[in-house]
């Protein structure tokens, strides 16, 4: 143990001591600050933008402006929230709930001192976790094999669905298996047959994940905000932002309990930081007394931390299962992966065994990202929110052209702007007709792991899926998977909503 933390703060200590790492680092967490602060912009398009831009790039720099990026924006999701009642990103909706009251009695600055110190500590508790449970979770897959990987790359899909669905939750599991489809594009990897590539050779790699993932979330939200024109109300006064570590103190028991709820929402595929936030958000409200439950919605600082500490702390818990089993645990940790594969790194148990360390050099690149993000938060703040008088039809056109240069700077491969275009028209098209988006992108990240193990595992078994049903760890898979599945109908559906009716969100603000 004493030998890991040698190596942790040897490593931080290599990284700091490079100006140019401190340069991007303060650099792309501002740069991802303005992204979360600006309604219409997601730390998913901030990540996947950046991404592009990192492709000449070694790992350790690419990671640290991806990093930046990704801390920074699940932060600055709370400046609007705040101060305009507007979300920036998903994950700051629980925020805007307590946040805006907060803001219209005169205390905005001391809301977003409290948001970007709550922000800090939940983003370093799910650090915390990260470094404790990879380990044992990497030592723990080594002995999976390909029935596991296939059931848990199929879990993962099914329970991504089931949780992002605002409709009707079969919808998320046909945009799940939409992207799994999307992954039996090209060449199989085990018998080099051609599928679904109608003799163009540019499929036989199979779809670039990056320009999926820009069409997926950028155009949809390009040809939005343009349709929707939309103009913000001015900001709300807010003054000096200091970090109020007293009432930080008086709430330590919510920030501690919400980091916990990140973390473990976090790990969950394709669910992401804005359930984290809700669900903290409700759990907070629901465990406080009658008098200060009445303070919810009209200020309550116990609801700002709780959401504010999970949706960061979600963060940790989403490289858990990207960098242990390369199954992504949110959609910017989903456009993190594809980075990864970009730099050559591959997720997965054999991750310290193929890049010795590497765990290690991720905690430390996002310890740095969590100061640079509160540094930038304390004495930027100000200036950041000047953006806010930026009218989003202005801003969006850029994003639009920054996702076109970036798929096509991605090995200057024309072939990436007309897969980009028309994945974001049919994710437009699925959105508008409330299929989630992220089970998609799950189902594509997930789809090549499911489909290689299955038709790997049924060759060893000669067809046969009993195999599957005499490991345990299958088994406990496919019971959850059953579950899920029949929780959609009659009295599972009854007992599974009476057992979740606690976790929903309060509406208004």
């Amino acid at each position: 143990m004493m030998d890991q933390f040698a190596h942790f703060f040897g490593i931080l200590f290599e990284l700091c001591t490079r100006p140019s790492n401190l340069l991007v680092l303060f650099g792309s967490s501002l740069l991802g600050i303005l992204f979360g602060s600006m309604p219409g912009l997601t730390a998913t398009l901030g990540v996947a933008l950046l991404t592009t831009l990192t492709y000449n790039l070694d790992t350790s720099t690419a990671l640290i402006s991806l990093l930046g990026m990704y801390v920074g924006a699940i932060y600055g999701g709370s400046y609007p929230a705040i101060l305009i009642n507007i979300p920036g990103t998903p994950a700051a909706a629980a925020t805007a709930m307590d946040g805006y009251p907060l803001a219209l009695k005169g205390d905005g600055g001391r809301a977003l001192g409290l948001t970007t110190t709550a922000s800090l500590i939940g983003t370093v508790i799910g650090l915390i976790c990260l470094v404790v449970l990879s380990p044992l979770i990497a030592s723990f897959a080594l002995q999976f094999t390909s029935w596991e990987f296939f059931l848990l790359a199929l879990f993962g899909i099914i329970i991504s669905g089931t949780l992002t669905s605002s409709d009707l939750v079969v919808k998320g599991w046909i945009a799940g298996f939409i992207g799994l489809f999307m992954a039996t594009i090209g060449r199989d990897t085990l018998q080099f047959y051609p599928r679904y590539t109608f003799e163009q050779s540019q499929l036989d790699s199979g779809l670039e994940i990056v320009p999926v993932l820009i069409g997926a979330f950028a155009i949809p939200q390009i040809i939005r905000v343009l349709a929707e024109k939309q103009t913000l109300r001015k900001a709300e006064k807010f003054g000096r932002i200091l970090p109020d570590f007293r009432t930080i103190a008086r709430n330590i028991k919510h920030i501690v309990r919400s980091s916990m709820i990140g973390v473990g929402i976090g790990s969950v595929p394709g669910v992401g930081e804005d359930i984290a936030g809700w669900v903290s958000y409700s759990t907070a409200k629901n465990t406080s007394t009658k008098q200060q439950q009445e303070e919810f919605g009209k200020g309550s600082a116990a609801g700002l931390v709780s959401s504010e500490t999970a949706n960061n702390a979600s963060i940790g818990g989403a490289l858990i299962p990207l960098l242990t089993l390369g199954i992504p645990g949110s959609p910017p940790a989903a456009m993190l992966l594809g980075a990864l594969l970009l730099h050559g790194v591959v997720p997965g148990p054999t991750i310290e065994a193929e890049h010795p360390g590497f765990l290690l050099e991720i905690t430390a690149i996002m310890v740095m990202a969590s100061f640079a993000m509160w540094a930038n938060g304390m004495l930027l703040a100000k200036q950041v929110i000047k953006i806010l008088s930026i009218p989003s039809p202005l801003f969006i056109p850029v994003v639009g052209v920054l996702c076109i240069l970036g798929s096509y700077a991605l090995g200057l491969n024309l072939f990436n702007l007309y897969l980009m275009l028309p994945v974001g028209i049919v994710a437009f098209v699925l959105s508008e007709n409330k299929f989630p988006i992220s089970p998609l992108v799950i189902g594509l990240v997930l789809g090549g792991m499911a489909d290689e193990s299955l038709r790997r595992a049924l060759m060893i078994s000669d067809g046969s899926f009993l195999p599957m049903l005499q490991r345990p760890v299958c088994l406990i898979l496919v019971l959850f998977i059953l579950y899920f599945l029949l929780s959609q109908f009659g009295p599972v559906k009854r007992c599974t909503q009476r057992l979740f009716s606690r976790f929903k969100p309060a509406v208004g603000g």
